[in-house]
């Protein structure tokens, strides 16, 4: 074996021959923008990974109370839903001809079966019994695993408590597998924040940043979906547009926006 066949290469530490043969068509021909299709999908769910992979690195920093990684991450985990609401333009550069040319080859397949998005709603704090139920059995027991606990908005309740806000307790060690619902109580100490602690109030921005990042791509992704299919039923049997509508402008850290007519 040669030293150049032992050494860690560009293409061997990024596994490229791998990654470059996961595209598999599935239309006849293939039909040419079949390729696309695939690819930005792909690499949604690497997105997908590497949000997750901050947002389990952020929780575990809020709990600990290191505002300046905190604020690292959610500037970081902004970045990267601007890539993905950018890849929506790439997206339409297919016309509603081009993508029903293989349409009919995806058969059952759907991005409403991405376990990874499930995955994220979930640690942002979606308490849905519905959500996992169409994944496979591992799937939903991760997400089972997830929805038991903290939640990003409830560990950003233990980062206000290490601050010396007086969270109440309720909150802080409340049954974590229901949804968090808005209250007026928090919200006061987020006005407070708000009004005397700079800092503090930089990460709960930083955090309705996520908030609007996730709001715009849904939007993005919804007239997308429209553009290219109109009302048509979704590729895996879902309403398509009309259950799409139903995701946008759902905010994900209540409190925060409820405040904002309080400032």
């Amino acid at each position: 074996m040669s030293n150049y066949d032992s050494a860690v290469t560009y293409s061997s530490y990024l596994g490229v021959d791998e990654l470059l043969n996961l595209q598999r068509l599935a239309s006849e021909g293939p039909e040419h923008d079949e390729m696309l299709f695939i690819i930005i999908h792909q690499t949604y769910e690497l997105w997908f990974k590497q949000i997750l992979h901050e947002l389990y690195f952020l929780q575990a920093n809020l709990e600990s109370g290191d505002t300046y990684k905190c604020l690292a991450t959610l500037g970081r985990v902004r970045t990267i839903l601007k890539v993905c609401v950018a890849q929506v333009d790439i997206l339409e550069t297919m016309t509603p001809r081009q993508f029903n040319s293989f349409r009919q080859f995806l058969a059952s397949s759907s991005g409403f079966q991405s376990a990874q998005f499930r995955e994220f709603e979930a640690v942002l704090g979606r308490r849905d019994s519905r959500m996992a139920g169409h994944l496979p059995p591992e799937a939903q027991a991760k997400i089972a695993k997830i929805t038991a606990g903290r939640s990003v908005w409830d560990s950003t309740l233990v980062y206000l408590s290490k601050r010396k806000y007086q969270i109440p307790s309720q909150y802080l060690s409340r049954d974590f597998s229901e949804g968090y619902e808005p209250n007026k109580e928090v919200q006061d100490i987020l006005i407070e924040i708000h009004l005397h602690d700079s800092e503090t109030a930089i990460l709960c921005e930083r955090l309705v940043d996520i908030d609007e990042g996730v709001q715009e791509w849904r939007y993005r992704h919804v007239k997308m979906v429209e553009r290219t299919i109109g009302r048509k039923t979704g590729t895996g049997g879902s309403s398509g547009v009309e259950y799409l509508n139903t995701t946008v402008s759902h905010p994900v850290f209540r409190d925060l926006w409820a405040i904002r007519d309080r400032l």
